[in-house]
């Protein structure tokens, strides 16, 4: 049995399915899509550097993107000085273009500027009013900035019914990310009536336009036959799609799926190959499978310091595993103690992300 938590921003879904697995010691991991994606979201570290943090990416608006972005000369004077971050003349260009032409793009990237504090004091109640007017002008960018607030009670109390009228709006004008967050609700069945069906068919349209997302959710649907048909080659087929775009957690079920044959030939050496980068990248699934590879020296020559140092990162990130404890129990202290070294800057990075 395992446990597979839907979080969104207002509440956690949890459902329980039976799943067997082809290899002992290899079960399927356990299944989360992301939450609700944040206005602004935070990159994760790829794998620990105990010494440096992650970089952040410079922000980007919802609608900073190429097909979104307007087509006026002064709608690209303020995008382009935003994505430059000169978040003042941004802020003054997107005004003036506001002023002259009440343009809808403008009107979102104001909201984005008092979002985030860029150029002008942070400021909620602007950045919601800017987005709200936006909205009204059919923006789909806005919408889903919008809805971000509603969810999080930003600029204004929080609003279910209103979030997820905005992400339908942002839906139907083909936002992916509205889609897949509303399906996502469809899932958690309270704003909605629980909809597996409709949630598959929101997250393929997620899926299609790219979302790693949405295409990680729809294969969870399909290896369950949850609102679509059980087909493991259909899920396997999204789990390599997802993995292919950094999803962590795909990365991390589409190696097992390979492990195992799941949908997919067989292909141990690829398998091992994604879950050494999954447990670089600091999944603690991957790396107690990739100990338990190298315990057992399966497709690669056993190796008890990286198994046993990977057991110990893995166990410290919460995935614990009793037959690799006895495992490392049974080797020498130099080796134990070469594990130890091993694992020091990533148990260390682990303790510091905790405090």
């Amino acid at each position: 049995m395992r446990t597979r938590r839907w979080r969104v921003a207002v509440s956690v879904l949890s459902t329980v399915a039976a799943l067997g697995c082809a290899q002992p010691g290899f079960a399927q991991a356990p299944t989360q899509p992301p939450q609700i994606v944040p206005l602004t979201p935070k990159p994760t570290p790829a794998a620990p550097a105990p010494a440096r943090k992650p970089a952040k990416p410079p922000a980007k608006p919802p609608s900073a993107s190429p097909a979104t972005q307007p087509a006026s000369p002064g709608a690209d004077l303020a995008f382009g000085a935003y994505q430059r971050g000169y978040f003042l003349t941004a802020f003054h260009e997107a005004t003036k273009n506001v002023d002259q032409r009440q343009d809808p793009k403008a009107m979102t990237l104001l909201g984005e500027l008092y979002a985030n504090g860029l150029g002008v004091p942070a400021n909620d109640v602007q950045a919601a009013k800017w987005y709200s007017l936006a909205a009204e002008r059919g923006d789909r960018e806005a919408m889903f900035a919008l809805a971000m607030f509603r969810i999080g009670g930003r600029g204004g109390p929080r609003d279910g019914a209103e979030a997820a009228r905005l992400l339908a709006a942002a839906a139907k004008l083909g936002h992916a990310a509205a889609a897949y967050d509303l399906g996502l609700l469809y899932l958690e069945g309270q704003q909605f009536p629980q909809d597996f069906a409709r949630a598959a068919e929101l997250f393929r349209q997620a899926a299609q336009a790219g979302s790693a997302e949405a295409q990680y959710a729809l294969a969870t649907l399909y290896k369950d036959g949850r609102g679509v048909p059980k087909d493991d080659r259909e899920a396997t087929r999204l789990m390599a799609a997802a993995a292919l775009a950094d999803s962590l957690d795909a990365e991390v079920e589409y190696a097992i799926a390979l492990f195992n044959g799941t949908g997919t030939p067989k292909d141990e050496p690829r398998a091992i190959a994604l879950f050494r980068k999954a447990a670089m990248r600091g999944s603690p699934i991957a790396q107690n499978r990739l100990a338990r590879i190298l315990a057992a020296g399966r497709g690669v020559p056993a190796d008890p310091v990286e198994a046993t140092k990977w057991h110990l990162i893995a166990k410290a990130g919460g995935a614990s595993d009793p037959s690799l404890d006895d495992f490392v129990q049974k080797q020498s202290p130099e080796t134990r103690a070469a594990a130890d070294k091993a694992a020091k800057p990533w148990l260390d990075f682990i303790a510091q992300a905790r405090s």
